[in-house]
């Protein structure tokens, strides 16, 4: 526990156990230390999860429950759920050092040793046994669970050269090498992927977990370890990989669900505050909400998606990396074009193309498709889903009632009659702003629309809603979209279709038919 009344700076220099127990110091398990710890930051309405967002009514009231049942923890949870960073922020509730006795492998509380070495001290040296401090950053010990991990890894196991150079029996404790779990006393134990690891020896952790010794090669070893255990796992392991033996799952106190942000406002501010964006980048690149939303709606529509793997999940690192890409491809363009600022543009979102491929696992549809054109099937779901954010339905439902009044005015006509007569707009992926704007500003009606639809906007914040509604138009089928190696083409869609690759062809043939 800590000590009252003691400065840590103060706290480091006590070097003997006598010293030690001269400040009143009294032992607590680590599960206790924890409860309290969060007992005084809930009272003192402190955040004891800083950085943890979207959880404050699901997740992180289910976690302080079981920390204040001194329970052993799994987080269960698809990928990108912040699960591993959760068992990590745990350390927060640790006290800020707590004593060893120095030269013991385990970590030993001096009041309390608990191997043969640490005892032999104490008796030996009495009120002189040195103690040392471990700060609670250095009490957190986190193992990837693989197919390759041993008993001997996570527990122990006898080791022959000690027991010949000690000229001791195999039976004896001090011939054994400790593993990870033995040597993580009075700390936080995570094993992150849980399934993955091999049923024997998830059946190695029943004893540690329930009470408190451990086996090693036919020997029974008492042990009363003081751990904290923290699990994690992907449902989807269950069946892809492995699962949890049912005997372990029993001795697990708590299991908590995790999830992924339920509004577009959480995802958004959890790539806010996650994306690596440099201060150079965030001087050069302009972003706006807009673009920012569209990045966090391109997740939601991959996760509702035929051609995703639900199972898999879509992990929150696809909108933290996509973001990202977004800024580099901006900054990209501006470096081409010697300027020293810019504003983000939709052809912008090319960029986040291979932020999503790789971090989707699709069905055999998708993969059908190919994850290139399902990455860009997601971002024009998104553009569309915005778009009536922002603008009127171009193509909207006609109920029975709206079928016999008089037919609405198109707002696009203007836009869209223009296109219908044979022009094109083509915007390069790395155009200056000044052939940008002018390339936008060919479109009749397009700025004075969107002045009308919303009006105070910016010049940069103008533009970039005129490029919105030519992409928007696109995804509701009233113009074509055309991807260029160097850009987008937008046309008339019915002239698009005449000019089909193969359409000239098939009309030559005709004619030699009738001929």
């Amino acid at each position: 526990m800590q000590i009252k009344n003691i400065p840590a700076e103060k706290l480091t220099r006590i070097k003997t156990l006598g010293e030690l127990k001269a400040t009143g110091y009294a032992t607590r398990s680590i599960k206790e230390e924890l409860r309290q710890n969060l007992i005084y930051k809930l009272q003192h309405k402190e955040n004891p999860f800083p950085g943890i967002l979207g959880y404050d009514e699901t997740v992180l009231p289910d976690l302080q429950r079981a920390i204040l049942s001194r329970h052993h923890i799994n987080l269960l949870g698809l990928r990108g759920q912040a699960k591993t960073r959760i068992a990590r922020l745990m350390v927060n509730l640790l006290d800020e050092y707590i004593p060893y006795l120095e030269g013991t492998d385990l970590l030993e509380d001096p009041l309390n040793p608990i191997s043969h070495h640490g005892r032999e001290i104490v008796a030996d040296l009495e009120d002189d046994a040195p103690i040392a401090w471990l700060h609670r950053n250095e009490r957190y010990t986190e193992k990837l669970a693989t197919p390759d991990v041993t008993v001997a890894d996570l527990i122990g196991d006898v080791d022959p050269i000690k027991a010949a150079a000690l000229k001791l029996p195999y039976s004896d404790e001090r011939v054994i090498h400790y593993g990870l779990v033995p040597r993580s006393n009075r700390c936080i134990f995570v094993i992150n992927e849980l399934p993955d690891l091999q049923p024997r020896i998830q059946v190695a952790l029943f004893n540690i977990l329930q009470e408190g010794d451990i086996q090693i090669r036919g020997f029974k070893l008492r042990l009363p370890l003081d751990i904290q255990f923290v699990f994690t796992a992907n449902p989807e392991d269950y069946t892809n990989r492995g699962s949890i033996v049912t005997p372990l799952k029993d001795r697990i106190d708590s299991q908590i669900i995790t999830h992924y942000p339920k509004t577009l406002e959480i995802g958004k501010a959890i790539t806010q505050q996650e994306a690596k964006i440099s201060p150079e980048q965030q001087e050069m690149v302009v972003v706006n909400d807009l673009a920012k939303d569209l990045i966090e709606q391109i997740a939601f529509q991959a996760r509702e998606s035929e051609y995703v793997d639900a199972k898999s999940g879509v992990s929150a690192r696809l909108t933290i990396s996509a973001y990202e890409n977004l800024v580099s491809a901006a900054e990209r363009r501006a470096l081409l074009n010697g300027e020293s600022r810019t504003y983000i543009r939709l052809n912008d979102l090319v960029g986040v193309v291979p932020a999503v491929t790789g971090k989707i696992e699709l069905v055999y549809e998708g993969e059908q498709e190919g994850a290139g054109i399902v990455a860009q099937n997601l971002l024009g779901k998104a553009i569309r889903t915005q778009f009536l954010n922002y603008f009127p339905n171009p193509k909207p439902e006609k109920s029975s009632k709206q079928q016999q009044a008089p037919k609405a005015k198109n707002p696009y006509k203007t836009i869209t009659d223009w296109f219908g007569e044979g022009n094109a707009v083509d915007l390069l992926l790395d155009a200056s702003e000044k052939d940008y704007k002018r390339a936008l500003s060919e479109v009749p009606g397009l700025k004075e629309f969107v002045k009308k639809q919303i009006p105070d906007l910016s010049q940069d914040d103008l533009f970039f809603m005129m490029e919105f509604v030519l992409h928007g138009l696109a995804e509701y089928s009233m113009l074509s979209k055309k991807g260029l190696t160097t850009g987008t083409r937008f046309s008339d869609l019915l002239s698009s279709m005449f000019s089909m690759p193969g359409l000239d062809s098939l009309e030559e043939e005709d004619e030699d038919e009738d001929f």
